[in-house]
């Protein structure tokens, strides 16, 4: 039976599906009371973001009188809005949908789903991280004005979300629940030959990035769930942050960071890189590994790459997952809960 019909049969459902109407006027509210500015850019792009191990949906965009163009739908509003930033539009948020294909529907995954990006001029992840803890507090105590924080509770398990959250370095991280030091970490040959060591998959072909992300997600990822915090896990090295600053104390690493709660990744911050040239070159590196990958074929959004040229402002954005921030915050264990149309009804999709 598909949800439209539940909601037929026994209307007192569409109260759960409302919170979805209760969370997005509670982020509206919280970036009006900060005078951001609400944007609206397109979904439908002849360029989209090339990040390496995304995948596009693609059409055609024809007109009456027989023009053709190549068209995508947008995985993010993210190039959009830095057009805008290098226009001067200053501070301004947008919630929008986005797509993302060749991805396993899950509990927190849906091909199509509402992001919600938000940048700050003049300002660093620093300060993101301090918008996205008090936006998050906000949401709760909007939908529950009663909620004690220091014992909030998700699918019934109880965490503290009181302020501050955790801050843990993607090196610290390592160190602390993998027993990998920064010299190790950023040495391919060296991670290397730890995951062999520790039985993991290890190929000819094998890359320092693979393991990097099996060591992340096997060792360090489950000992950070386990606490009943939240946390910002920042600092990633710059290899895994195409559109960020580099660290001035540390060129090695990136002013990123991906914020986690009951095992669920919310956000992905960064200090977004302004130097048109140095993007240019990240870009093409990122197609480089799309073709190795065998994604779909794109192309440079050179007029990203112009607007950055043009000068844009010192700034800080995050991309976070709306129906995410909505399971969490209402109480649902599966990101289906929280959509009237969950691909996997309409498309007659199995739930991994």
């Amino acid at each position: 039976m598909k949800t439209w019909e539940k909601i037929k049969e026994n209307p007192s459902l569409l109260e759960k599906y409302l919170i979805r109407e209760k969370v997005i006027n509670s982020v509206r509210s919280f970036f009006s009371d900060r005078l951001f500015h609400e944007v609206q850019t397109p979904i439908l792009v002849p360029t989209p973001s090339c990040e390496a191990n995304l995948e596009v949906f693609q059409t055609e965009l024809k007109t009456f009188s027989g023009l053709k163009r190549k068209a995508f739908l947008i995985m993010s509003p993210e190039y959009s809005i830095k057009k805008l930033l290098s226009a001067g539009i200053g501070n301004c948020f947008e919630i929008t949908r986005c797509f993302r294909n060749d991805e396993e529907i899950s509990s927190s995954h849906n091909p199509e789903f509402t992001m919600l990006e938000w940048y700050r001029i003049n300002a660093s992840y620093l300060e993101i991280m301090e918008d996205f803890e008090r936006l998050f507090v906000k949401i709760v105590k909007d939908l529950n004005p009663k909620t004690d924080l220091a014992k909030w509770v998700y699918q019934n398990r109880t965490y503290d979300i009181s302020l501050p959250w955790i801050r843990i370095t993607v090196s610290e991280a390592f160190e602390k629940f993998a027993g990998v030091d920064t010299e190790k970490l950023l040495s391919s040959k060296k991670l290397i030959k730890i995951a062999k060591e520790r039985g993991y998959q290890v190929g000819k072909r094998t890359t320092w990035e693979e393991i990097f992300y099996q060591i992340l997600f096997n060792e360090v990822e489950p000992s950070l769930k386990s606490t009943n915090k939240p946390y910002f896990l920042y600092d990633y090295p710059a290899s895994q942050a195409s559109l960020s600053k580099r660290k001035a104390s540390d060129p090695r690493f990136a002013e990123r960071f991906e914020v986690f709660l009951a095992g669920i990744e919310l956000g992905n911050c960064f200090s977004e890189l302004t130097d048109a040239k140095e993007q240019k070159a990240r870009f093409i590196k990122d197609l480089k590994v799309r073709r190795e990958m065998g994604k779909s074929k794109i192309a440079i959004d050179n007029e990203l790459i112009k607007a950055l040229s043009r000068g844009m402002p010192e700034v800080a954005g995050i991309a976070v997952g709306v129906d995410r921030l909505i399971m969490l915050t209402g109480d649902f264990p599966n990101i289906s809960d929280t959509l009237f149309f969950p691909a996997k009804e309409i498309f007659d999709l199995p739930d991994t």
